[in-house]
């Protein structure tokens, strides 16, 4: 109408178009409340997802923490294991360096006696081969003299040069005369 602010409109054309909007919207309001909906369960499932995720994260790191936790352990252990072994072979090491000292000082100790022994038997041996020099040389005298006087002089010949009927070209003393000799002195010295 004019100077009015009011129009003329069809009415059966908008009656048409409130009935296409009302068939329209319904459809566009499901489709708004479908896809409402499938964003509400895939945000669900996402924070199901998130929280599984972190879940599994923090028993990893738990995981994790706590195999470190078990390797430290096990350094530790090892590095006092091998300490206390080097500790033990160092016992062991100066145990049986003591014990070895000990045998040898007692060694030496019988080795010195067992040389002392042998010293003093070679002097009574060195003595007895001179007592039995000087005896020899004094039967030698007297029966050179008891030859010079009952004139006997082949057998002093044989007396002078130190030889005898018994002699076998040792100078030593015989082997009982050492064996008896040896008796007494190592009942002596022992």
């Amino acid at each position: 109408m004019p100077a009015t602010r009011k129009v003329l409109v069809d009415r059966d054309a908008i009656l048409d178009l409130v009935d296409q909007l009302r068939v329209a919207i319904p459809e566009e309001v499901q489709a708004a409340k479908r896809i409402n909906a499938e964003s509400e369960r895939i945000l669900e499932k996402a924070g199901a997802e998130g929280q599984r995720i972190v879940s599994r994260a923090q028993e990893q790191a738990a995981f994790l923490i706590s195999e470190r936790g078990l390797t430290e352990r096990a350094l530790d252990e090892s590095r006092r294991i091998v300490e206390e072994a080097g500790r033990a072979a160092e016992d062991v090491r100066r145990g049986a360096d003591d014990y070895a000292l000990q045998m040898l000082e007692s060694l030496e100790r019988e080795m010195d006696q067992a040389l002392s022994g042998i010293r003093k038997g070679l002097t009574v041996l060195d003595d007895r081969r001179a007592e039995l020099r000087a005896a020899e040389a004094a039967e030698a005298a007297e029966a050179a003299e008891a030859a010079g006087e009952n004139g006997h002089g082949g057998r002093t010949a044989e007396v002078e040069r130190g030889e005898s009927d018994d002699d076998d070209g040792d100078d030593g003393p015989s082997p009982a005369f050492l064996r008896e000799g040896d008796a007494g002195s190592r009942s002596g010295s022992g």
